[in-house]
């Protein structure tokens, strides 16, 4: 999933100072393996991912080396009495697609020989999920009652990425993002649909999030050219293509826990939680808004961490310019002059 940019400093920081709670993660659609910079946390991590194919979980099971990560070979569904649930039977999820016109669905049509005759792994990086074995659909796990099952009660950070029910599987969430008391969601998204209240788009997902409490912090836009004038791919596999109509991407949803409307939220969440708040900031590209939490519940967090050196951990994240070492408190003074570095052409995003 696009977003997240790898293990930072600042979090494998919180992560040494978590002693009260794990970080949770949930990846749905965790084919090739959770990201590896989730393992910055640890033996401080839980994960439980889950996907359909068969053979890819057995490999990344016996792969596997920390005791707190989890896979499943199954699909994760929606309570029978959901709504919308009948579509998952018949696969509509979709309004007004334009795949069918697309020229990545021209490549696998004229592919479609080669394509059969790959490997499991070949056809997984390649999301060809209807070519390689999969779990049967009738036991899919509805994941409340999975955690529950299990004595999970708190959970960090949702990844959904099932092509398919990604929204469904979303809103059939909706006690578990309060009740689990949920920091971020991560989930991709389809741009082209109608109004339909039940179908996965954007404007559906937005608005269920923030009825729960979420704001958008990242979105990622992935164009695909028409067949009528194919555009090159940008990889080596047919996907997305160097410019046509954004048909998909990322959207990542993060408490803001240092906005007036999250007050209550925050006073009730704990240290350890706006900790690993701020970490999730600081993974996903964000250090400004890992420092604005540190700073605004500094009292409460200077138990648990030295904020000081977070700041200056935070900051050395954000400065492009690796012969320039700033502190914190160096890097505000030469904001609040106005210096040349908020300027500098070399400018650009933070660093992992």
């Amino acid at each position: 999933m696009q977003g997240i940019k790898g293990r930072t400093s600042f979090a494998s920081f919180v992560a040494d100072a978590l002693h009260l709670e794990p970080f949770t993660l949930v990846d749905i659609g965790c084919a090739l393996g959770i990201d590896d910079a989730w393992r910055v946390f640890g033996d401080k991590l839980k994960a439980f991912g889950f996907d359909p194919n068969i053979e890819e979980i057995e490999k990344l099971s016996k792969m596997e080396t920390n005791a707190g990560v989890f896979y499943t070979a199954a699909f994760v569904g929606v309570p029978r009495d959901a709504q919308g649930a009948w579509r998952i039977g018949s696969h509509q999820f979709l309004d007004r697609t334009p795949w069918a016109r697309l020229s990545v669905n021209r490549t696998l049509e004229i592919e479609r020989n080669r394509l059969s005759k790959l490997d499991n792994a070949e056809k997984t990086k390649l999301n060809l999920w209807g070519q390689v074995p999969l779990a049967d659909p009738s036991e899919a796990i509805i994941l409340p009652t999975f955690l529950s099952e299990r004595g999970v009660d708190n959970v960090d950070f949702i990844k959904i990425d099932v092509d398919g029910p990604d929204f469904l599987i979303l809103r059939s969430l909706e006690r578990l993002l309060r009740d689990a008391n949920v920091l971020g969601v991560g989930i991709e998204v389809n741009f082209p649909g109608s109004d339909d209240p039940d179908i996965h788009t954007f404007h559906n997902v937005d608005r269920f999030l923030k009825r729960n409490g979420f704001e958008l912090f990242l979105l990622s836009t992935r164009p695909y050219s028409t067949a009528s004038l194919p555009a090159p791919y940008q990889s080596t596999n047919p996907a997305e293509t160097l410019w046509g109509r954004i048909l998909q991407g990322d959207a990542i949803y993060f408490r803001d826990g240092a906005a007036p409307n999250c007050i209550a939220w925050a006073d009730a969440a704990g240290s350890e939680k706006l900790m690993k708040l701020a970490a999730l900031f600081s993974l996903f590209g964000l250090p400004d808004c890992a420092a604005e939490i540190i700073i605004q519940f500094r009292p409460a967090l200077e138990k648990a961490i030295d904020v000081g050196k977070g700041l200056d951990i935070l900051t050395k994240q954000s400065v492009q310019d690796e012969h320039r070492l700033f502190s914190y408190a160096e890097y505000m003074a030469e904001f609040e002059r106005n210096g040349p570095l908020f300027y500098s052409a070399s400018r650009g995003e933070p660093r992992a």
